[in-house]
């Protein structure tokens, strides 16, 4: 009862209805009540005849006109409970002392019944007329709709509240279980390390090689996750900013770890910083790794990736190009999406969460991060960042 006393207490309309009811029918008092089979409770009221009920207060509901309304889903209307034939012996009228009486139900679309909209006075008033009765019966009808999007709205902003709540549980698991399975990944590729420089057997060397590479792709793929849930959870991937005066040799020996790593594909660098730069030296190389990987996985292999850095004005430019099918046009705005991958990609190429990283990383430094794509042209990302902060 109280969720719907608050119900209609949200409808800002109610109080101007039940004002133009007691003005234009000269009835004291009107209100809206909830009904139930076993209760009358006043959700709002215009009292101005010290009836004495309020928002919240109830009667017996057997000793309401209500009652019948509900039973009959029909309006009750009465202009002279003393002289009229079927309500003059009637103790409602007796109890309460009125004379003049309108009740209209309140249905929702799906059939419940929320309650009535009435009024009440003490001397004849002449309230069957059809305008009063139209009036009551479409006031009626707009606070069933109203109560309606009111509940549509409440539904709606408690399955958003849900899945924020669901949402940031599930991040905080995922960044949780990322740094716990740190440190048991990082005995296995001790393990590896230490098979291939004690073994003297070829094959034993083979699969502690293949270990090897497997934990570093695990341990890639556990430090995406973890940057992924700081950004999701609030506190951003962090930067730490300082002068770095080679960036450009940093960045050159990203690309050289990944051309020897992918030795079909051709990488050709253009990489030409001449000045000083603030940024977060790990992150940049990271940024350029997250690049060039995803440039080496979808382009074509027998087309050369460009990888390009340079100083323009106040900004620096790392731009990170491959030919190959275009991304569609349609799926643009969704490459930085966590999590995302196009639908041509390939079994195992990871979480989908390179480029999600990547938009942050440069978001943490200031900057922007476009992708334009096309059949002639090839996939262009080009991250912009400021030199000095």
């Amino acid at each position: 009862m109280a969720r719907d006393v608050e119900a209609i207490g949200r409808i800002g309309s109610v109080p101007s209805m039940l004002r133009v009811i007691c003005k234009n029918t000269g009835l004291g008092f009107a209100a809206v009540a909830r009904v139930t089979e076993g209760n009358w409770t006043a959700c709002a009221v215009q009292d101005d005849i010290q009836f004495g009920l309020k928002a919240g207060g109830q009667l017996d509901v057997n000793t309401t006109l209500c009652i019948e309304a509900r039973a009959a889903r029909k309006p009750v209307v009465i202009d002279n409970a003393s002289r009229d034939p079927v309500y003059c012996n009637h103790h409602t009228p007796r109890l309460y002392n009125i004379e003049s009486y309108i009740s209209v139900p309140i249905v929702l679309s799906s059939g419940e019944y929320f309650g009535n909209l009435c009024a009440i006075d003490p001397r004849p008033r002449v309230v069957s007329d059809p305008r009063t009765v139209t009036m009551f019966t479409l006031f009626a009808e707009l606070i069933a709709l109203q109560l309606e999007s009111e509940g549509r709205q409440l539904e709606t902003e408690s399955a958003l509240v849900n899945e924020r709540a669901g949402s940031e549980l599930r991040e905080q698991f995922i960044a949780v279980l990322g740094h716990d399975l740190r440190n048991p990944l990082a005995a296995v590729s001790a393990s590896a390390e230490l098979l291939v420089r004690r073994s003297q057997e070829p094959e034993t060397v083979s699969i502690a090689r293949r270990l090897q590479s497997t934990t570093r792709r695990m341990s890639r793929l556990i430090e995406d996750v973890m940057d992924f849930a700081r950004g999701r959870l609030g506190t951003g991937i962090g930067v730490s900013l300082a002068a770095e005066g080679d960036l450009g040799t940093a960045l050159a020996d990203v690309v050289a770890e990944l051309r020897d790593a992918n030795p079909g594909h051709t990488v050709v660098e253009r990489i030409s910083i001449g000045r000083c730069v603030d940024c977060d030296r790990g992150r940049i190389q990271q940024l350029v790794s997250n690049l060039l990987g995803n440039a080496l996985t979808h382009g074509t292999p027998d087309q050369p990736v460009t990888v390009d850095a340079s100083i323009d004005g106040a900004l620096l430019v790392i731009a990170v190009s491959n030919a190959g099918a275009p991304i569609a046009a349609g799926d643009l705005h969704r490459v930085f999406e966590p999590y995302w991958r196009p639908a041509t990609s390939k079994p195992g190429g990871g979480l989908g969460l390179g480029l999600y990283i990547c938009s942050q990383i440069v978001k943490a430094h200031g900057g922007t991060l476009e992708v334009t794509s096309s059949a002639q042209a090839g996939t262009r990302f080009v991250a912009r960042l400021p030199v000095c902060h």
